[in-house]
């Protein structure tokens, strides 16, 4: 059961990564133009800010499901273990905000995208 836990979260920080990329990409093509002054940059065409919103879009919601995974194990298995042993509770609430961290995360990384549209 341990190897598929640990599966999911590469591919879950896989696909995060991927999607990253994929959103850089066109904002990266086109800030490259070789010859253009700062302030003649020319804005982002149509579809790569549509393809970098939807890659902002997948970012943001693939953190979201990696942290609701992640909580729903931890906070599982702290509740059980806080059942039996109360005094694990206050160590057991840290692992929970631990996993909540991961859709932080992914919100920040979405919105330093977003400002670059």
């Amino acid at each position: 059961m341990s190897g598929r836990v640990k599966l999911t979260g590469v591919l879950v920080l896989a696909a995060v990564l991927a999607m990253l990329l994929a959103g850089l990409t066109p904002a990266l093509a086109q800030s490259a133009e070789s010859g253009v002054a700062a302030s003649e940059k020319k804005a982002l065409s149509d579809e790569a800010k549509g393809m970098f919103a939807l890659s902002i879009a997948l970012v943001v919601g693939a953190s979201c499901i990696g942290a609701g995974i992640a909580v729903g194990r931890v906070g599982s298995a702290a509740l059980g273990a806080a059942s039996e042993r109360p005094e694990l509770l206050g160590k057991s609430l840290i692992l929970v905000g631990l996993a909540e961290g991961i859709a932080i995360y992914g919100l920040i990384v979405g919105v330093m995208l977003l400002r670059l549209l």
